[in-house]
């Protein structure tokens, strides 16, 4: 089995530096959530209406994984699932819509302090594509590419409607459904999360277990994050 620390290292503090530097005076999140499925309930929680809008989502794509159907072979005594190999492909697809979407911000005129927080996603989340790829492949599997969000639906990713929606708009409108639509995108990453540890026996692998709880650690903090820059704007 890999080493934990060669391939997936912790970002815990991920989410911590991410609030210095935006100085939006939100609390530390250096450790990790009591449970998953609290933190995802909770970050849902702090995000309304960006939740209603997630609630409509679609949400049998997760369970079917549409567009996620590379051939899976689990060689014996391994520690990871089919379902742990279809959470890392799935999540390659969702951060990289998540990256197209940041890359808007700059181009739309969203304003400085947007803008630096769609740098901070863009960054982090290439890295953890990344690794995810790494992973995949040095456990035999396939490993998508970010052109993958084309053709692969994940829980909370954006509809073809909302795309066009984020895309045609500009300044003070494009922040206002950025933050939005990202809201909803990171909820859809934490139900990913949720729905990997209800699968029996899956997220045993440390390097499955250490990055899914970091996606909640730092996309929760992001959500809280997004909240305050949301509201500020009422």
């Amino acid at each position: 089995m890999m080493q934990r620390s060669s391939l997936i290292p912790s970002h815990r503090s991920t989410a911590t530096v991410l609030c210095a530097s935006l100085a939006l005076g939100c609390a530390s999140t250096g450790s990790p959530p009591a449970t998953t499925a609290a933190a995802a309930a909770a970050a849902a929680a702090a995000a309304p209406a960006a939740h209603a809008a997630y609630a409509a989502h679609d949400m049998s794509t997760m369970s079917t994984m549409a567009g996620m159907d590379f051939p899976i072979t689990i060689p014996k005594g391994a520690l990871y699932t089919v379902a742990d190999v279809r959470f890392m492909q799935g999540m390659i697809a969702h951060h990289a819509q998540a990256i197209f979407m940041s890359r808007l911000a700059a181009e739309r005129g969203a304003n400085p302090r947007l803008q630096r927080f769609a740098i901070k996603i863009d960054q982090s989340q290439t890295t953890e594509i990344r690794q995810m790829q790494e992973w995949l492949r040095a456990n035999g599997q396939v490993a998508p590419d970010t052109g993958s969000y084309h053709t692969v639906m994940m829980a909370g990713m954006l509809t073809t409607e909302q795309i066009a929606q984020l895309d045609g708009a500009t300044g003070p409108a494009f922040d206002r459904i950025f933050l939005t639509l990202m809201i909803q995108h990171h909820v859809g990453a934490l139900q990913m999360v949720t729905e990997l540890f209800a699968t029996p026996l899956a997220g045993q692998d440390v390097d499955i277990s250490v990055f899914a709880n970091d996606v909640v650690s730092v996309q929760t903090a992001e959500i809280g994050l997004m909240q305050q820059m949301l509201d500020s704007l009422s």
